[in-house]
């Protein structure tokens, strides 16, 4: 298995590129939608699960352009590797959409959820990369005492 390619400044900024892009799209689209339910009841089904996932994908989109925040500063100096590692993190979860609620939602707004759940998931990816480099992992050394250990104490 490959090595997952290390974060660097261009991948930073083409993810919050395609980030800022697709919070826009959420953005325009829900407004969008929600104009043309203004004259339904506030408690339609239907402008319920369009507020609530209104809701889900903007908190969602918002939490990774604040993780995006976060490793631009560190690029430019403004945080360190440490504070980065500290506080950068990206919240788990992701608030997926719930089925019921989605199947309401005009195809349109169904496919802006679907890939901002796509992109929350791409940068969790890379986050747990990232991570994962400063993981504690034992030697070869540790490993094979270890096993030699488990022999001994099973005869």
């Amino acid at each position: 298995m490959t090595q997952p390619v290390d974060l660097n400044r261009p991948i930073i900024e083409g993810l919050y590129a395609e980030a800022l892009v697709l919070a826009d799209q959420v953005r325009r689209s829900f407004d969008h939608a929600a104009l043309g339910t203004a004259q339904l009841d506030d408690e339609d089904p239907i402008r319920i699960a369009l507020s609530c996932e209104a809701l889900r994908t903007a908190t969602r989109m918002m939490h990774v352009i604040a993780w995006l925040l976060n490793q631009r500063a560190y690029y430019n100096g403004e945080i360190s590797e440490f504070q980065l590692r500290r506080t950068g993190r990206l919240p788990s979860g992701g608030s997926r959409s719930t089925p019921e609620q989605a199947a309401l939602l005009p195809p349109n707004l169904h496919e802006l959820v679907a890939a901002s759940e796509r992109f929350h998931a791409r940068i969790a990816r890379l986050e747990s990369a990232w991570h994962a480099r400063f993981a504690m992992h034992p030697s070869a050394i540790h490993r094979l005492r270890e096993r030699l250990g488990q022999e001994l104490h099973c005869r």
